[in-house]
């Protein structure tokens, strides 16, 4: 069998910011993170800038673009301010999520099928400023096919239901899950969309979705933060890493 080929590891650093804002301090710092993320063997960095900046800032973003030697993936709403914002800093990559003041963070997948042309004309300016477009969906054929009609150039597709079912105990629930994400990261493949994946992957989780051919990265962010209050934060992506290359092999 060919070995497969390199699974780039997102390292999402909202959750330092979560814990500096507990306190209004300027302690932990995000982009301190972001380095040690980079030396510990992440392929890229990912933020999420909410409306209600609950943790990363706008501050923040701009320190990341100054720092960062590995590629920032910009998680945003759909919005115009948003839009604003990526325009002026041109990250390397944008990831487009729903967003609702009311939840403790990101769950679901965007909805695009309902709002194809609204997001095909939000998403065009990005594109021509050369960030690479990725949106957050289900592991949905109509969403994925409206995906691709829309001009994006990657999907990520959520992992949060293969998780819990996981961590419920639901193994026959969890294996089907995971059967659709192979699935339609095989449909999305297909169709020209790179394929990431991510969201509650742990060390537990991430291997089967490592392993799925077509997924070209994962992102992966609360689990490590969490990891490194026990290990530090390195350690705790370096067996990340591991874990992945292993599934990967």
């Amino acid at each position: 069998m060919k070995p497969l080929g390199h699974l780039r590891l997102g390292v999402n650093i909202d959750h330092v910011a979560t814990v500096r804002n507990a306190r209004g301090s300027a302690y932990p710092d995000p982009i301190r993170a972001a380095t040690v993320a980079e030396a510990a063997g992440a392929d890229g960095i990912t933020a999420h800038l909410r409306e209600d900046r609950r943790h990363i800032t706008d501050t923040d973003i701009e320190g990341l673009m100054a720092a960062l030697t590995t590629p920032l993936n910009f998680e945003m709403a759909a919005t115009d301010e948003m839009q604003k914002i990526a325009l002026r800093h041109r990250p390397h990559a944008v990831c487009i999520v729903p967003e609702k003041r009311e939840e403790r963070t990101t769950e679901g997948g965007l909805e695009v099928a309902r709002e194809e042309n609204r997001l095909a004309g939000f998403i065009a300016p990005l594109r021509e400023a050369g960030c690479r477009v990725s949106i957050f969906i289900a592991a949905d054929a109509r969403q994925i096919e409206a995906a691709a009609r829309i001009g994006a150039q990657v999907i990520e597709l959520h992992t949060g239901a293969y998780c819990d079912y996981h961590a419920e105990g639901h193994f026959a629930e969890r294996d089907a899950e995971l059967d659709r994400l192979r699935e339609m990261a095989g449909f999305a493949h297909s169709l020209g969309l790179e394929v990431h994946a991510g969201h509650g992957l742990t060390y537990d989780t991430v291997g089967p979705v490592a392993a799925i051919p077509q997924v070209m990265e994962l992102n992966i962010g609360h689990f490590l933060i969490g990891e490194a209050i026990f290990r530090g934060l390195g350690p705790a992506i370096t067996e990340m890493r591991r874990v992945m290359d292993a599934a990967r092999a």
